[in-house]
């Protein structure tokens, strides 16, 4: 037998090698999807309960899983918790039963079902147009053929308003949520909180753009794509059962092999269906990962360019490409065996079904229905051969495209399983970012987790003290109280703890008293600029009670001020505009005395003028936006304003100038600040010590600059003895003596090691200066 096939044509053994080859791909794809769930029933782990005790966590996570098993739990699939999600955001796309989304949605709909029903007369003309050429009626087919031709006006534009519809709705559905999500982040400084306060979401900017709009263009389409083949499914059946049974054709048979072919394929595609949401939710988390290391080197290419840092910056970016672009040949690995299942079942397999399920009826058909008439059935049983067949090719013409419409409303059905699963995906996303924006505005932030340990002790101890040094694992409580109040500021048992947890003040109790003027002094990382935001509100207060005036009465300036988009004269009334500077009372005329006051009435004529438009950050120079931060204050006059070092770059004479203004019109100042020259210009100290501690007093302005330039004048005559000894050692070698002066540290005839390294041989040449600098410190004089 074996030399027989040999002995067969190329064109005989070519076919069988192909479908072995196809057998075998099919084969092997099935080995690689089965194998994890036959070897899971085989050592029981399917079946196994786990013996650890499940519980949920503050962040509403599953105690006593692996981390394979939270990913997995938490990860984005068609379940009871999409359709949760989904219900949710439904709720933001259609807030009201009349609104301009259900309006579309509706159009929508009107198009679709009058596509169907258009598809259903077209098959229908199909056939007998090719009745008409069957039977060689010239004139019926050329009317026929000319209702053809009519009836494609209103189906183009059908399927033209369709489309446009579904661009419509995509639109008002992105809108919808844009607006949404806008109100949340630009209230209550969300913008800031969810970025410096919470570390859920990583990428703000991507979910706030590229998730809504696939979010929005994913449920508008797969409406489109459920509701018409759903509506196609219903109609084709219903009209191929009916003319079926009209010409006394069996139906059984056909409409059983429909229901198992769909189903064993609706099985087969779900069992073998990758986990497409959770795929394009990681590949949509990877695209905000790029974006942000591109959005960070714009940012920061001046400090790059002066380092030389490109080669580590284009290391990082190509790390976060090939993250990307891993993740998409992922995705198009998993399409390639998914699409090649999914067409051999929908195309293959179905249309082998359907020629089964066309050519039953026809073969079984009597021509006449059970409920026709006597001389109706007569008549069918005596036409003639041509008309016999000219019948046949209609219904089997009209049946072979609706039951090709049904079928491909089918598939898109079941094809639509992996839209839904990349819907799943969009709506974890934008689902997400709205429950953070709602817990960061109702002051809930949530960090990394730390260690077990620490948060069972965290657990086990909510109400312990924090202590400086100390870092708070975990979800920080907001307990503290934030009263607004007329004047003064008042802190009581206030903590100062920065967003990641560490505790820099445990305790802090002062009290600004209006007319005082604070200085705020202590070295790098103490607490001063942390103060700053609690006072400003951007830091929540974790605990004790803050009495301060409402924020339109404190006014915050950085050391780089923020410059806005807009013309000049945006930029001295910022965050106003226009309409609100008049509604104040403001005139252009009072903005130059602004101006004035800062030293900046030359750049409205170098400008060309208030309503010169330019990029401000860029024009002006470093000492110019302090300076317009600090005309900004004069515009706002509020009741106290915080200065974070926020005239650095200014000269001595105009910094004075500025301040001295700022009092006269009784703005009271809480200032951090290295500059002497403006602690005359502050009636109390508040001095961190950057280990925790703090000292509140009355300011002496005299005496603290004489005791600082007491203490510049000593740190600079002390340098120079190290040098003073130096040269002294280098002039008794070079003369071979020793000195006769005592050692550092030792009285005369002192024990001690000389400049010459020798012990007990010579003394330090500086030691009775040392001596006399420490006997007339109190005299405020130093002989060297």
């Amino acid at each position: 037998m074996l030399v027989t096939y040999l002995k067969l044509p190329p064109q005989i053994k070519k076919p069988s090698a192909v479908r072995k080859a196809v057998l075998l791909l099919v084969a092997a794809y099935g080995i690689k999807k089965l194998y994890p769930h036959i070897f899971a029933k085989l050592t029981g782990k399917t079946g196994r309960q786990s013996s650890r005790p499940l519980s949920l966590d503050t962040n509403g996570v599953l105690q006593g899983l692996s981390e394979k098993e939270k990913r997995k739990s938490s990860s984005p699939a068609v379940n009871r918790e999409f359709l949760v999600r989904l219900g949710h955001l439904l709720r933001i796309l259609f807030p009201h039963l009349v609104c301009k989304e259900l309006g579309l949605l509706g159009f929508h709909s009107v198009a679709l079902i009058s596509r169907t029903f258009l598809s259903i007369y077209v098959a229908s003309l199909d056939g007998r147009i090719v009745k008409t050429i069957v039977k060689k009626d010239a004139q019926a087919f050329v009317w026929e053929l000319t209702k053809w031709l009519l009836i494609a006006i209103p189906a183009t534009f059908v399927n033209s308003v369709i489309r446009y519809l579904e661009g419509q709705l995509t639109l008002a559905f992105r809108t919808r949520l844009v607006s949404h999500a806008y109100q949340l982040y630009f209230s209550k400084q969300t913008y800031y909180r969810v970025s410096n306060l919470d570390g859920r979401l990583a990428n703000p900017d991507q979910s706030l753009t590229e998730d809504m709009v696939m979010f929005a263009a994913s449920v508008s389409h797969l409406y489109s794509n459920l509701t018409k083949p759903i509506l196609d499914v219903v109609v084709t059946c219903y009209t191929l059962l009916k003319t079926a049974e009209s010409k006394g054709a069996n139906t059984t048979w056909p409409s059983a092999i429909a229901g198992i072919v769909v189903a064993l394929t609706a099985k087969v595609l779900r069992a073998f269906s990758p986990r497409f949401g959770k795929l394009v939710a990681e590949e949509a988390r990877r695209k905000g990962d790029l974006r942000y290391m591109h959005s960070r080197i714009i940012a920061n290419s001046e400090e790059i360019a002066f380092y030389g840092g490109h080669k580590v910056e284009m290391s990082q970016l190509q790390r976060s490409y090939k993250a990307l672009s891993s993740q998409i040949n992922l995705i198009l690995f998993k399409r390639l065996w998914y699409v090649m299942l999914e067409q051999f079942l929908m195309k293959y397999l179905w249309s082998a079904s359907g020629l089964v399920m066309v050519a039953v009826p026809i073969i079984t058909a009597t021509g006449y229905s059970e409920h026709d008439s006597e001389d109706v059935k007569q008549a069918a049983m005596v036409m003639k051969e041509e008309d016999l067949v000219s019948e046949r090719t209609q219904a089997f013409t009209t049946a072979r495209n609706l039951l090709n419409a049904g079928a491909d409303a089918v598939e898109r059905i079941m094809s639509s399983y992996k839209e839904i699963t990349e819907l799943a995906g969009y709506t974890a996303r934008v689902h997400e970012m709205f429950a953070v924006f709602e817990d960061v505005r109702a002051g809930v932030y949530r960090r990394s987790a730390g260690s077990a340990e620490t948060r069972q002790a965290q657990d086990e101890d909510p109400q312990r003290a924090v202590q400086h040094g100390m870092r708070v694992e975990g979800p920080l409580e907001v307990r503290g109280q934030v009263i607004d109040v007329e004047q003064g500021i008042r802190c009581e048992n206030l903590p100062i703890i920065t967003p990641t947890g560490d505790v820099v003040v445990s305790s802090l109790n002062i009290q600004v008293n209006e007319g005082m003027h604070l200085l705020i002094t202590g070295p790098n990382g103490c607490g001063k600029s942390s103060l700053f935001r609690i006072l400003s509100g951007l830091w929540p207060v974790y605990n004790g009670v803050l009495y301060k005036p409402s924020p339109e009465h404190m006014f915050y300036i950085p050391q780089r001020p923020y410059m806005s988009v807009g013309t000049l004269r945006d930029q001295v009334i910022y965050p106003h505009t226009v309409e609100e500077m008049g509604e104040k009372g403001v005139t252009d005329r009072l903005l130059e005395d602004i101006l004035s006051v800062v030293n900046l009435r030359y750049i409205l004529e170098r400008e060309g003028g208030w309503d010169a438009e330019s990029d401000w950050k860029d024009v002006l120079s470093g000492g110019e936006k302090q300076r317009m931060g600090m005309a900004r204050m004069f515009y706002h006059k509020p009741k106290y304003a915080l200065l974070d070092e926020c005239t650095s770059a200014v000269s001595i004479d105009v910094e004075g100038k500025i301040f001295e203004a700022a009092k006269d019109a009784g703005i009271a100042l809480l200032s951090i600040t290295h500059r002497p020259s403006l602690w005359k210009y502050h009636s109390h100290l508040l001095q961190f010590d950057g280990e925790g501690g703090w000292r509140f007093e009355k300011l002496d302005a005299s005496t603290r600059l004489s005791l600082q330039d007491e203490k510049l004048r000593l740190e600079t005559q002390l340098s120079g003895i190290p040098k003073m000894q130096q040269r002294l050692a280098d002039l008794c070698r070079m003369l071979g003596e020793d000195s006769s002066l005592p050692a550092l540290g030792e009285g005369p005839g002192g024990e001690g090691e000389g400049l010459d390294g020798k012990k007990g041989e010579g003394l330090d040449p500086m030691g009775g200066e040392v001596e006399l600098a420490v006997e007339k410190e109190q005299g405020n004089e130093l002989v060297v």
